[in-house]
Formats: structure tokens, C-alpha cells, sequence
């Protein structure tokens, strides 16, 4: 599935598709406006992949301080692209692994 595909599903449906992995769940969430959602799914991912999407969730929410923490959490630090930008890029990332 390539990431227009992805955003063409969130587009046109209710729910994530059946079978996506749960980063890409959480992503779904949050690309089709479901704050709530994606932030719950990501924040029950104790993983690497729930601490970036995490950080890009308090990102967007503008709660930059908290977004820093979910950062170093992921071993990472924030990219200097838009938040659209860097979630877009991780659904691409979460689409081909």
C-alpha cells in the first residue's frame, strides 16, 4: 500500500482497515482528525514506535515540551519538518516495514 492509498482509506472510511499494525492504526487516527484516539493508541504502545507517534501527537497539540520528552524516549529528537510532514513520513515508514 503506498501512503495516497493510506490516505485515500482514511478519506473514504470510518474505521482503520483490518489488519493494520497498531502504529499504523494510531496514525490513521490522527490523520483523520481523532486526537483522542490516536493518543490512547500510541500511549499503549510501550515501544519506540508509540513514543514517536506520541511525540508527534503532543506536536501537533502544540504541547511542545511534553512532544521533547516522547522524543528522547524514541532516541530521536523532533525534525524540523511540519507535523503533517514528519506523520506522513511515518505512515510511509510503518507501509514498508
Amino acid at each position: 500500500m503506498s501512503l495516497d492509498d493510506f490516505l485515500t482509506l482514511v478519506r473514504e472510511s470510518d474505521s482503520p482497515t483490518v489488519g493494520l499494525s497498531d502504529a499504523l492504526c494510531a496514525l490513521w487516527h490522527a490523520e483523520k482528525g481523532n486526537w483522542e484516539q490516536a493518543h490512547e493508541l500510541a500511549q499503549a504502545m510501550d515501544n519506540v514506535d508509540g513514543s514517536v507517534i506520541h511525540a508527534n501527537l503532543h506536536r501537533e497539540d502544540g504541547d511542545i515540551g511534553n512532544a521533547h520528552y516522547w522524543y528522547k524516549r524514541a532516541n530521536t529528537t523532533m525534525p524540523a519538518s511540519s507535523v503533517v510532514e514528519e506523520r506522513h513520513d511515518l505512515i510511509q515508514h510503518y507501509l514498508n516495514v
